[in-house]
């Protein structure tokens, strides 16, 4: 499915309305269960998705559905609190539209954070996961179709999406918060269902660390307009079959609550650095 461009900038002049002359220079987009940074912003303005022209609304749990543009640590923010996911019903363009939106609207930079599955034996729940590259075998994806030359070029190169300064940056801020930072390869399905214990050995043996069903399409879609990324997963639980157990979505939103603090740390002490 494509979108227009006429769409994108259309979205982008009510938000511009709404916020006045506020530009945002960092995109954050806070995933299940880790929302509440949103709830820090200063001088906040909040703008429900279902009031912006074009938006789909989020319906996964945890997620608000609403962008909230302020100061966040002295910088200038537009975060996500919830995002849009391909497992919702919408198509790749639709989930990431707000990524491109919010490129119009001066963002020059994506902070991306998920809840998933750990598939590294040696993780466990509750690690922080620095994400250094992810791994896509889905068919489909947000570039395809008509290229927007608006944003980017046809054949975008994928070798540096998660911007290597920005990942350094990481590791010297977990550092100097005494925070174990883990680091690996996150893996993309494409949901509801969680994984199978089949399916996860499989990612194991191609190189994954942690599963889930969101980040790379909103990453595919930044980098092509030129932004820089700084992604994190919060590992909520083992993946499929590792423990025996059955996964449930109350874990997920369990662990971001008991990983508030250590999460919140680093983000805004990499945020303070950007």
């Amino acid at each position: 499915m494509s979108i227009s461009f006429k769409a994108y900038r259309e979205s982008a002049e009510y938000i511009k309305n709404r916020i006045g002359g506020f530009t945002p220079r960092i995109a954050m987009i806070l995933g299940s269960g880790l929302g509440y940074l949103g709830d820090e912003v200063e001088d906040a303005v909040k703008i429900p998705y279902s009031e912006i022209p074009h938006f789909k609304v989020s319906t996964a749990p945890g997620h608000a559905g609403r962008l909230v543009f302020g100061r966040l640590n002295g910088k200038p923010v537009a975060v996500m609190q919830g995002r849009m996911h391909y497992y919702e019903g919408n198509s790749f363009a639709e989930a990431t539209y707000a990524v491109r939106v919010l490129r119009l609207l001066g963002a020059e930079t994506l902070i991306v954070t998920n809840a998933s599955g750990g598939i590294n034996l040696e993780f466990r729940a509750g690690d922080l996961m620095l994400i250094t590259d992810h791994i896509k075998f889905f068919s489909d994806g947000p570039l395809r179709g008509e290229n927007l030359r608006e944003f980017g070029e046809r054949f975008p190169d994928a070798t540096f999406l998660y911007t290597p300064e920005f990942q350094q940056l990481a590791r010297e801020c977990a550092r100097e918060l005494d925070i174990p930072l883990r680091e690996g390869i996150y893996m993309f399905f494409p949901g509801p269902q969680y994984e199978t214990p089949a399916e996860i050995r499989a990612a194991r043996i191609l190189g994954g660390d942690a599963a889930g069903m969101s980040t790379v399409p909103e990453v595919l879609t930044a980098a092509h307009a030129g932004m820089k990324v700084l992604g994190f997963s919060l590992i909520s639980n083992m993946a499929a079959g590792i423990l025996r157990q059955p996964l449930t979505e109350e874990e997920v939103l369990a662990a971001g609550e008991a990983c508030r603090e250590k999460f919140s740390a680093l983000v805004l002490k990499c945020l303070s650095r950007l």
